[in-house]
């Protein structure tokens, strides 16, 4: 559904600052997970599904492309 997008997009900024900026956006999402996950109460092993979660669904709507 995205990955024309995010094809384009790396195209036009380059695979290197892509790739950086996606890395850095992965982190803050998974920050934002963590953060959730303390303020909720919910367990590291919960957080690590929340996470993978997170991933799959990514890969799903073509964000990983």
């Amino acid at each position: 559904m995205f990955a024309s997008l995010v094809i384009l997009i790396r195209q036009a900024i380059g695979k290197s600052r892509f790739n950086q900026t996606r890395g850095q956006a992965i982190g803050l999402h998974c920050k934002a997970i963590t953060n959730f996950c303390n303020f909720v109460g919910i367990d590291s092993k919960a957080r690590q599904t929340l996470i993978r979660l997170a991933r799959n669904n990514g890969k799903r709507l073509g964000f990983m492309a």
